[in-house]
Order: structure tokens, then sequence, then C-alpha cells
């Protein structure tokens, strides 16, 4: 946990989460922001690709990619009922979308974290990163109408949008990308993809600890069930990922990046979709629960957590 908490890119995150209970006036502006976003989700999804290029799907990977979407599906449901009657429906059903679907963001950290401990991990887990963002929404946005008596439908096609998202979209075109791309063109582009990846991944979480110390205030209204929940939840998730993963089999890299990602909590997507579908869904609620407190307990507590379990029973 402490090897961890050393990571520089964790310290980065931690050094922007400081400056703003400081109120420091450093900043990153939104569009260097979105592209560090946009550069760290081509990066990890070309390098996916090649890597899927080079080992051809197995009924292994099929399984894995199968139980990636089931637990997006599932965790909804659970989310939702383990809520209770403590939140209006929408805010449970923009809880349970958020904690069912994911953070590209974490991923690409944990991958990171996987490089740097030389554990190898397939390349497929980038495809499984992609198809757990969509059906997470799709179980929200259905939870929200089957449990409300007149809900007006929104206008718009927000279950399509949730597939072709930016960071979606993005993600599985890098990935065919890799996949289909001539090799040689791609090393002659490694020293953008991969050379710089550590520099470029440090900045961005600067800037996410300096989005997440903002929200963190929200969730003072809602009190310390809600900053209880946004711990329980994800440790939930990854202790049936974990589960799943024995069953499975799976090597320590694989089982890692899908407890990672059962575990995390999307603040990018869903978000997006949901200011859509759910209008009146309080996103000072749900942002904050997976922004300020969820991926900050991942990459600091969960990471070396889950590594530590996956190594003992796999």
């Amino acid at each position: 946990m402490f090897d961890n908490l050393l990571n520089p890119a964790i310290l980065f995150f931690g050094l922007g989460f400081f400056a703003t209970l400081v109120n420091s006036d450093m900043e990153i502006p939104q569009p260097i922001s979105k592209f560090l976003s946009f550069y760290l989700l081509m990066s990890i999804g070309l390098k996916g690709g090649v890597q899927i290029a080079a080992n051809p799907l197995t009924a292994s990977i099929f399984f894995t990619l199968s139980v990636a979407v089931l637990l997006s599906a599932v965790i909804p449901f659970v989310v939702y009922v383990s809520l209770g009657n403590r939140y209006r429906n929408e805010d449970k059903a923009a809880i349970a979308a958020t904690y069912g679907s994911v953070s590209a963001v974490t991923f690409v950290t944990a991958v990171n974290h996987l490089t740097q401990l030389d554990i190898a991990f397939g390349g497929h887990m980038v495809a499984a990163l992609a198809l757990m963002e969509a059906p997470a929404i799709i179980v929200g946005l259905w939870l929200y109408k089957r449990n409300s008596v007149g809900v007006v439908q929104t206008k718009g096609h927000s279950n399509w949008e949730s597939v072709t998202n930016g960071s979606v979209l993005l993600i599985l075109g890098a990935l065919v990308i890799g996949f289909i791309a001539d090799s040689s063109a791609l090393e002659r582009v490694k020293p953008f993809t991969e050379s710089i990846f550590q520099g470029m991944l440090m900045l961005f979480l600067l800037d996410m600890g300096l989005v997440a110390s903002k929200r963190v205030r929200a969730l003072r209204e809602s009190g310390w069930i809600t900053v209880l929940a946004s711990i329980l939840i994800p440790l939930g998730s990854a202790a049936a990922a974990i589960a799943l993963s024995w069953a499975l089999s799976l090597s320590v890299g694989d089982a890692f990046l899908l407890t990672v990602l059962s575990a995390s909590a999307s603040y990018i997507a869903v978000p997006a979709a949901l200011r859509v579908a759910i209008p009146s869904a309080n996103a000072g609620l749900y942002v904050p629960m997976s922004l300020a407190i969820t991926f900050p307990f991942n990459l600091i507590v969960g990471f070396p957590l889950y590594l530590s379990i996956l190594q003992t029973i796999l």
C-alpha cells in the first residue's frame, strides 16, 4: 500500500488535491485536460489492439469479456436495491449507473501499475473497459423509468448516446486501429504513444486531484452514509469480480484489471448521459461520490488490496 502511495502519478494526484485545499491558483485549462484524457484513451486503446492482434480470440477471452459485461449489468441492480429508501428514485438510479459503469482513468492507472510491477495482462482487457461503459447506463435508465410514476420520456436517443460517448468511441476506435494497423507503422509512433505516457498520466492525475478536491465539498450535505457507500460499494463489486476471476482461473494481471473495472465508478460517461436522460438527478451527489471518494480510494487502498488478494488466491 505504501509503495503505491509513493508512485509519482498518485503523488501528483495528491498535489492537486492539496493545492485546492490551500486555495492555490493552480489549474490546468479545460482544453489541455481534455487533450490529456484523449491521449491516455488513445494510447491504451492502441496498445490493447496490438496485443489482441498478437493473441487470437480464445474461449477464455470470450468468457472474460462476457463476465465483464455481466458485471456491468448486474452491479447497478444490486446498488439500486442496497441504497434502500434513503435517496430519491432518480438519485438511486444515477448512483447505480455510476457504480455499474467504469472509470477509464482508473483503468489506465491500473495498467500503469501492472506495467511498473512487470505483471503481464491481456490486451483484450481494453475491450472489457469499452464494453462495460454502456450496459450500466442502460440498466440505470431502465431502473429509473420502471420505478417512477408518470415519467415523461426525454427526447433524444440516450441509450445510443451512451455507446457513442466520446471516451467509449475513442477507446474502441483506437483498439480497432491498433488491431488492424501495420506493425512497422505502429513502431514509428511509439515515442508518442508510449515514451511520454508516464508524464501525460502525471499531468492528468494532477488535474484530477484539483477537480476531486473541489467536488468533495458537495458531499457534506449528504452526510457520512454517502461517504461510506462510496467505499463499500466498490469493495462489494471488487469482491464479486475477485470471486469470478478465481472461478475462471484468470491470470493475476487480467483478474486485477477486471476487479479494478468492477470497483471503479464513472464520472465522465455517466454524467454526460444522465444530464440528458435524467436531468432531475442530483449531479452534486453521484459525481463527487465517484470522483472525490471512490477514485482516490481505489488508487491508494484498492490497488494494493485487490492485487494482494489475487496474488494469494490465483
